[in-house]
């Protein structure tokens, strides 16, 4: 049996199996958001969105020095606010956004991050990529978030369809393929996969050792 056949015949479970065996022996994957409590990680999340952490974490401490509880943010003005973020990506946007979710805070939920995907969804800024992000940090609630390195990693590994173009498709194939158990470290497994080894332009194929298993390598090798 030659190669090529071994890579385009392999069934999703091995390549799956083969992922867990993989990312189980590195040490612990978590975020690289830097925050304190509940309302500062939903604060980077919101900020974070086409940003890179390493922005995001330079800019929020002084944010919440200002602006320490959800209260104190609620009240603000967009003059007030603007200033501390106004190097991150959109910041027009998102000095809105955390106003209204900030008020949202306090008016429905008691000043309180709800643990709840469907009631994180209510507040500003935050969809469903970000409502997975936070409440599986903050709950460990089993969620697949779907962001654009989980997007190009998981199609790149052969984990999910080639047709599947939306992130939700992706999650659901991911979500029917992990276990349970897997699903919030899996994240951080192809978030950071993608961000340090497989970049979207040049992957960095030799050095990864997931290629025994890519679909994208045996393909691009003609293996």
């Amino acid at each position: 049996v030659n190669r090529k056949s071994n890579f385009n015949t392999m069934h999703k479970e091995k390549r799956y199996q083969a992922l867990i065996a993989h990312f189980s022996q590195q040490p612990e994957a978590t975020t690289e958001l830097e925050y304190t409590t509940p309302f500062h990680l939903l604060i980077a999340v919101i900020l974070s969105a086409q940003c890179t952490d390493k922005r995001i974490n330079q800019v929020t401490p002084e944010l919440l020095k200002a602006f320490p509880t959800p209260a104190h943010l609620a009240s603000s003005h967009f003059e007030e606010v603007f200033p501390y973020i106004k190097s991150v990506s959109y910041p027009n946007n998102k000095t809105r956004h955390l106003i209204r979710m900030a008020q949202t805070l306090v008016e429905t939920f008691g000043g309180e991050v709800p643990r709840e995907v469907a009631d994180l969804q209510q507040l500003a800024g935050v969809g469903r990529k970000s409502a997975h992000v936070i409440a599986s940090i903050l709950y460990q609630t089993p969620a697949m978030a779907v962001d654009t390195h989980v997007m190009r990693v998981s199609k790149r590994l052969g984990l999910v369809d080639k047709e599947a173009s939306t992130p939700l498709a992706i999650e659901k194939q991911l979500v029917e393929y992990l276990p349970e158990a897997y699903l919030v470290e899996a994240h951080h497994w192809l978030t950071l996969h993608g961000r340090y080894v497989c970049l979207a332009r040049k992957p960095r194929c030799a050095s990864c050792a997931l290629r025994t298993f890519c679909r994208y390598y045996a393909e691009r090798e003609g293996i």
